[in-house]
């Protein structure tokens, strides 16, 4: 089995790269974070991969962590998540935030996904809830900045935006007013 590619990227899309290791071009899908942090066609790279039998057809999946592909291969263990769906999952959040999500039994940020539901998302949360190690801190936090995300976006702010402030404001100002004002400081810049 394939666990580890490590080689130079020959094309990189906004689904896949070719990654040539041994004199072989392996397709490997990634997710879009993956994507982003990946080097241009030319650079070496090393992925971790999961390896996805279907059909007649071995699909392979890359990641930039150990972590990050023992997560997605948890997230596909889960009825109605696939592999294209694990990877979106990984796409719409860092993998601290989603799970914290997940450990605090809040579906929204799942159901941003697009072919996961409230019920499909209630059963990750169900059968992963317990798999996942996440601080209490964190959860409260991430309870914090989804309050603040949905304030920006009704004051007219993208989401993509207010999540971008909340990256920048420090991790030392606690609560959603606070966070909220500062968010608003970074946006008005």
């Amino acid at each position: 089995m394939i666990a580890l590619l490590e080689g130079k990227i020959e094309l990189k899309t906004s689904k896949f790269v070719i990654l040539k290791a041994g004199g072989v071009g392996y397709k490997v899908f990634c997710g879009i974070n993956t994507l982003g942090k990946l080097p241009s066609a030319g650079a070496g790279a090393k992925l971790f991969i999961h390896l996805y039998p279907r059909e007649n057809i071995l699909d392979l999946y890359g990641f930039l962590s150990f972590e990050e592909m023992e997560f997605f291969e948890m997230l596909i263990s889960v009825s109605g998540i696939g592999p294209k769906a694990g990877l979106a999952v990984l796409s719409i959040a860092s993998l601290k935030e989603i799970r914290a999500s997940i450990a605090s039994g809040r579906v929204n940020l799942l159901t941003k996904v697009s072919g996961i539901g409230k019920k499909t998302a209630e059963r990750v949360i169900l059968e992963l809830g317990n798999k996942i190690l996440v601080s209490g801190r964190e959860v409260s936090k991430l309870v914090a900045d989804d309050e603040t995300v949905e304030a920006l976006v009704s004051l007219g702010y993208q989401q993509r935006q207010a999540r971008e402030a909340l990256k920048q404001v420090s991790s030392k100002v606690k609560g959603t007013a606070n966070r909220l004002k500062e968010a608003l400081k970074i946006l008005g810049r």
